[in-house]
Formats: C-alpha cells, structure tokens, sequence
C-alpha cells in the first residue's frame, strides 16, 4: 500500500493559496490518501475569505501521473474531487511544469485556467492498462473537442504542451510559466470576490450539467473497468514495466 501520509505543501501570497502535490515517490500519483487530502485543504479554500484563488501546482518532474495502481482513490471518490474543483467559488488555476498522465488531465481539466511549460507532456494512458478514461471525461469533454481528443483517447499517445492548448486542454504555454501566470494572478487579485464567485458560476454550468448527468455511469464504468481480466493483465504489466499481453 502507498505511504497514507503523503504530503500536499500548502503556502500562500497575497491571497492566492498554493497546494502542491508532493508525492514525488509516486510521481504525485492520485491515491485514495491524496485524493482526501487535496479535497480537504480545497474545502478550506473555498471557505476561508482570505482566499482569492488557488493555484495546484507539484513537486518534482511529473504534475500527476494519474491513480495510483497500488492504492487507487475509489471512483466516486475522484468524481468528488473533480466536482469540488469545478464547484469552488474560487477561481483554480493548474500550474505544470512536467507530465501529466490519465487521471492527472481530469485534474487539469476541472481547473478554471490552466498554464504549462514547454516542458510538459500529456496522455491519456487509461487504454494502454485496460481502462477508460471515464470519471476524468466528466470535466474534459465539456471543455475539449471530442473530436480532437479521440485520437489521444483511443491510442494513448503522448502529447506536448502546444497540441494540449489546442485541444482545449490548457490555457497557455510559455517558456517560464510564472511569468505566464503572472498577470493572470494579478487580474484575479484585482476581481471582486463575488463577482469571481459568480462567473465561475457562469462558466462551469456546463460542467457541472454533464456530472449530474453521467456521473453516476462513468463511475460503474470506471469500477467495472477497473476490475476486469484485462486491467488486473495491464495495471500488472504496467507496474512489471512489460508489454500487456494483447500487444501485437
């Protein structure tokens, strides 16, 4: 089993709180232990009014490399840390300077804006294990194109940060990310915080009508999925670092 004690750094400057994932051993992989504590410490953000906005952002070379295939968070558990996301009346904004993987892109998906460097790179990987990416889809298709995303979805290849902004997947690319979130943390700063509140109201109904809608769904698919013949042969593959046994 993962390590339950997993750390997420939190800090704060001038109104923007900045929770880092900071599970390094696991390539900041979503066990049910960070799951819980990165719904946590949101919960606090979205109540505590010294908040303006939150910035997830990560330690090490990977911003997250999806569930944890040891200790995996229980799919209605990520579908309610994806809704809190979207559902904060604070604005959050992803900040990545590595991989994200699977699971880590519905992360990325649920935040409001969302910048990378020219570093990062991205694939949806749940195919290549014998899964979906199901739960992940309930804030990734409302924001991306489908028909876009196909190619990434069924193939699980990877992509860099320019082909992601695209897709709709991040806001921007820049050599220096900080530099790039600058002047977004500044207008932020600068907003009323009902007003914030209430445009990200605006922007997010969509979203939030799909996890109403097929929430309940995606996460029996996902737990069907998740412990099918062919998963159990691809998580093991995986964490063996072989070939699946259905590859030709």
């Amino acid at each position: 089993m993962t390590d339950p004690t997993v750390s997420l750094g939190r800090s704060r400057a001038r109104a923007v709180e900045t929770l880092s994932l900071d599970a390094t051993g696991t390539r900041n992989a979503l066990s049910a232990a960070l799951v819980t504590a990165l719904g946590d410490a949101l919960a606090d953000c979205g109540e505590d009014p010294e908040v303006r906005a939150v910035v997830l952002t990560h330690t090490g070379t990977t911003f997250c490399a999806g569930a944890d295939l040891r200790d995996p968070p229980a799919p209605d558990g990520l579908v309610a840390l994806l809704r809190r996301i979207v559902e904060l009346p604070k604005p959050v904004v992803a900040r990545v300077t590595g991989h994200v993987r699977a699971g880590g892109l519905g992360l990325l998906a649920a935040c409001d804006i969302a910048a990378a460097s020219a570093a990062a790179t991205f694939a949806f990987t749940e195919v290549r294990i014998g899964v979906a990416p199901a739960v992940i889809s309930l804030p990734v298709l409302p924001r991306a194109d489908p028909r876009a995303l196909a190619r990434y979805y069924l193939t699980g290849e990877r992509f860099g940060p320019a082909e992601a902004v695209r897709l709709g997947l991040l806001t921007a690319v820049a050599d220096d990310v900080d530099d790039a979130l600058a002047p977004v943390l500044d207008g932020l700063r600068r907003a009323s915080p009902e007003a914030l509140a209430e445009t990200k109201r605006l922007l997010t109904a969509r979203v939030l009508e799909t996890f109403d809608r097929d929430a309940d769904g995606l996460t029996a698919l996902t737990a069907r999925l998740f412990s099918s013949g062919q998963a159990r042969e691809g998580m093991t593959a995986f964490l063996e670092r072989r070939d699946a046994a259905w590859v030709v």
